[in-house]
Formats: C-alpha cells, sequence, structure tokens
C-alpha cells in the first residue's frame, strides 16, 4: 500500500515527527511511506486546510496514492475538506479506538488527525497507536464482527452514493480556482512523487494543464 502524509501550514512543525512515527508502524507491515509536505513552517509551499483535500483527491483518484495521512489543528477542517471530494472516505481520529473502528466499519482511505487540540505530551506515542490500529487488520471487516454483513452493505451504498453526488475529479480539478490548485500542488513531495506513481492518464493531464 502507498501511504501519503500531508501537513497544512499550521502544523507543519511536527511533519517529521509524524512522518517518524507513520515509518515505523507501516514500513515493517510491508507498506511505502511517501511524504508530500509541508515540511517546516517556512516552506514555500503554503497548504491551507481547503487545499489538503485537494491534494488528497488528486492523490487518491489518480491512484498515486493508496491511503492519505493528514489533519490540522483539530483534525476537523481537513477532514471537511478531503471528504468535499470524490473517491475520498476521510475519518475523524483521535485516538486508536477511532482508528480501528474507522478502518473496520467504514473502510475509508484517509484519516484526518487533531495535531493541535489535545495533543501534549505522549502524542507521538499516540501517534503510533493509531497508526497500528489503522493498519493492523485488513480493513471493512467489520466491528463487531456479527456486524459486518449490514457494515458493508452500508459502505457499499455510501460508494454508489458518491459517485452520483460528485463529479468527475478531472472535471472538478480544473474548474476550482487555478492558483488555489496550483499552490496545492507545488510541494515538493508531489513533484518527486506524483508522476511516477499515478495511474490515471486523464487526471494526470488534468493536473498537467493546471501546472503549465
Amino acid at each position: 500500500m502507498k501511504i501519503a502524509l500531508i501537513n497544512e501550514n499550521s502544523q507543519a512543525a511536527k511533519n517529521s515527527m509524524i512522518e517518524h512515527a507513520l515509518r515505523k508502524v507501516v514500513e515493517p507491515m510491508g507498506h511505502e511511506v511517501f511524504n508530500y509536505g509541508m515540511y517546516a513552517a517556512d516552506d514555500a509551499a503554503q497548504l491551507t486546510y481547503v487545499q489538503v483535500g485537494i491534494l488528497a483527491a488528486v492523490l487518491l483518484n489518480s491512484g498515486a496514492a493508496d491511503y492519505v495521512i493528514t489533519g490540522c489543528g483539530t483534525g476537523e477542517g481537513a477532514m471537511l475538506a478531503c471528504n468535499s471530494f470524490p473517491g475520498v472516505i476521510c475519518g475523524h481520529v483521535e485516538d486508536p479506538l477511532d482508528a480501528y473502528t474507522f478502518a473496520q466499519i467504514n473502510d475509508g482511505n484517509a484519516i484526518a488527525l487533531p495535531f493541535a487540540k489535545g495533543f501534549g505530551w505522549g502524542g507521538d506515542l499516540n501517534l503510533e497507536y493509531i497508526f497500528e490500529k489503522l493498519f493492523a487488520e485488513e480493513s471493512g471487516q467489520g466491528y463487531p464482527r456479527e456486524r459486518a454483513v449490514p457494515e458493508k452493505r452500508n459502505k457499499k451504498i455510501l460508494d454508489e452514493v458518491k459517485t452520483l453526488t460528485y463529479r468527475d475529479m478531472s472535471e472538478i480539478l480544473t474548474s476550482i480556482d487555478r492558483e488555489l490548485v496550483k499552490g496545492a500542488l507545488s510541494t515538493e513531495g508531489f513533484a518527486k512523487y506524483f508522476e511516477a506513481n499515478c495511474r490515471d492518464e486523464k487526471l494526470k493531464a488534468a493536473v498537467q494543464e493546471v501546472l503549465a
């Protein structure tokens, strides 16, 4: 699995700490981590939580990433921005139980974490425990297990609803304010990783058009 890490501007200083916790947990599981930044508070690319949503949606819809780890001060803005786009099911996760139940019940492909609110002593350990529970098992198996059938049915219904309530991501990308999108796709990590990992030529072409 290709896991993308994205930080917005208010919590960019925590990027290396989050990356360390994520790699420590998921690389032994065989997953790859791609750090799309922001890497520091003074990065040239300054991502708002809205732009985090744009970048996450581009990565997930293009196949450049299979999962996105992101967040903001409270995690709420990043979650809302991510869920504004097709192909993204983002959960708000504060603790390991949130992580496990979101993975097993909702079977999403992104989480938004609060990197300021409640993030005190032991915050790095909480991140490790969250990542352990998030990726501990194959997602979407249901919790409790006797609820697996209706939960899988509800997830399928949600996926079908989202295909009807959202436009194609390529169309969305070229309709949003161009400078906003350019800013979202301006990180060093995007330039480094996106083209090699992208599996959707139509979306790749839309990205190239926006960045031209």
